[in-house]
C-alpha cells in the first residue's frame, strides 16, 4: 500500500503525461496509467498515419513508460462517448456561424468524467494529467492557477472542470517549466521521449483541416452553402464557398480581392453571409458568454476587474465583468481584435483562473 495513495494518471503518450506519471511513482504514490483512445482518422476519411495521443505508437509509448516503472496501465476506449458529444457539437457549432472549442468540452464533459469514474472502478483517490497547471484549497474552494512556465500555461482549457473533479485533480508539472521536464525524461534514459514532437491540432482533424472534415461528415454540405454573399461596408462584393467554412477574424483563404486586406467580420448563418471588414473593424469593446463556470468565487463580485483572454494565445485585456441573469457580461478597458462566438472568453485575478464561458453569438444585424 502505497504512503501517498492511488492515483490515476491519463498517460498521452507524451512527454508530459509522461513525466507526470513518473513523478508521482518516485514520490511514492500507487500510479496506474491510464490511455484514452478518443478518435482514429479512419473515421474522419482520412487516409493519413494517425499521430498524436491516440496513435498506436503514442498508446505503446505509454505501456513502455508504464512496463519501465512497473505500474499498471490501461487503454480506454471512449470512441462512441467521445464522438457522439465532441464531434456532433464541433459540426452543429460550425453550421451555427460559431467557432467551436473541442478541448475544453472535451476536458469538461468527456475526459475528467472518464477519468473519475474509472478512478472509482479502481479505488484512486486521485488523478493526474500533465497540464501545466497547479490547484489549490482556499476558502473551501479549489482554485485553479498558472504553471511555473507561463510559457506552456493550460489553464485556459481548464476553466470548465468543478469543484468535485478539482477535490480529486493533481497536476504535478506546475511548478517545472518545459525544459525541466524535458531534463526529467532524458535523465530517465527516455532521450526518444524528450525529442518527440508535439502535436497542438485538433485529435480528430487530419492536418487541422476542419473544411474538409465537415465535408466528409456532411457530403452535402458544399453544395447547399456554396455561393453565399460577401458583404464589406454593407456591398455585396463577391461571393463564397459557404459560411461554415470561415471563422471569424480570418484574412487567408477568402479568395476575393479588395485592394487591401480584409478579414471575416461576422457570419450569419440564417442568410449565408460572410461579413468582411478591415483590421478595426474588427475590434470590440463588449461581449457576453453563455454557459459560464467559475472556480475561484462562488459567486461573482459585482464589477469585478479580470485580466481576460478571447483565445488560446491571447495576451489577455483587462475588462470589467458582471453576471446577468445567465450569462456573462464585459466590458474591455481597451478594444479587442476577432472576437470568435463560440471561442472561450477566460478570466484571471493575477495567475489565479477565476472562470471562463462560451463567447456569445450577437443577434444577426439584418
Amino acid at each position: 500500500m502505497s504512503k501517498h495513495g492511488k492515483v490515476l494518471v491519463a498517460m498521452s503518450g507524451g512527454i508530459d503525461s509522461s513525466v507526470a506519471a513518473m513523478m508521482l511513482h518516485e514520490q511514492g504514490y500507487e500510479v496506474i496509467g491510464i490511455t484514452m483512445k478518443t478518435w482514429d482518422y479512419e473515421s474522419s476519411g482520412s487516409s493519413k498515419r494517425e499521430t498524436g495521443c491516440c496513435s498506436l505508437d503514442s498508446i505503446n509509448d505509454a505501456r513502455s513508460i508504464a512496463v519501465s516503472f512497473g505500474f499498471p496501465h490501461y487503454i480506454l476506449d471512449i470512441r462512441g462517448e467521445f464522438g457522439e458529444f465532441i464531434i456532433n457539437n464541433f459540426v452543429e457549432e460550425y453550421l451555427a456561424g460559431r467557432t467551436p472549442n473541442p478541448c475544453v468540452l472535451c476536458n469538461t464533459h468527456i475526459k475528467w468524467d472518464a477519468l473519475l469514474k474509472r478512478a472509482d472502478m479502481l479505488d484512486c483517490e486521485f488523478i493526474a494529467t500533465g497540464h501545466y497547471a497547479q490547484v489549490r484549497e482556499e476558502n473551501n474552494r479549489r482554485v485553479v492557477f498558472k504553471g511555473l512556465d507561463q510559457t506552456k500555461d493550460q489553464t485556459y482549457v481548464l476553466w470548465g472542470l468543478g469543484q468535485e473533479s478539482l477535490k480529486r485533480t493533481m497536476f504535478p508539472l506546475g511548478q517545472f517549466k518545459k525544459t525541466e521536464i524535458k531534463q526529467m525524461a532524458k535523465d530517465a534514459g527516455f532521450i526518444d521521449l524528450a525529442n518527440k514532437s508535439e502535436s497542438y491540432d485538433i485529435c480528430f482533424v487530419p492536418d487541422n483541416n476542419y473544411r474538409d472534415f465537415l465535408k466528409h461528415r456532411l457530403p452535402d454540405l458544399e453544395d447547399k452553402v456554396n455561393g453565399g454573399n460577401y458583404l464589406f461596408k454593407n456591398k455585396v462584393v463577391g461571393k463564397h464557398r459557404g459560411y461554415p467554412f470561415y471563422t471569424v477574424g480570418q484574412r487567408k483563404g477568402l479568395e476575393i480581392a479588395l485592394g487591401a486586406p480584409v478579414f471575416v467580420k461576422e457570419i450569419i448563418p440564417e442568410t449565408n453571409t460572410v461579413i468582411l471588414g478591415d483590421k478595426e473593424d474588427l475590434e470590440e469593446n463588449h461581449l457576453q458568454v453563455r454557459d459560464f463556470n467559475l472556480i475561484k468565487y462562488e459567486h461573482l463580485p459585482e464589477d469585478f476587474v479580470g485580466l481576460t483572454k478571447i483565445r488560446y494565445k491571447d495576451p489577455g485585456t483587462l475588462a470589467t465583468i458582471n453576471t446577468i441573469d445567465d450569462k456573462l457580461d464585459f466590458i474591455f478597458h481597451s478594444p479587442v481584435n476577432g472576437v470568435a462566438p463560440g471561442q472561450s472568453a477566460v478570466f484571471y485575478e493575477g495567475n489565479d483562473l477565476v472562470g471562463g464561458g462560451f463567447i456569445n453569438r450577437k443577434k444577426p444585424n439584418f
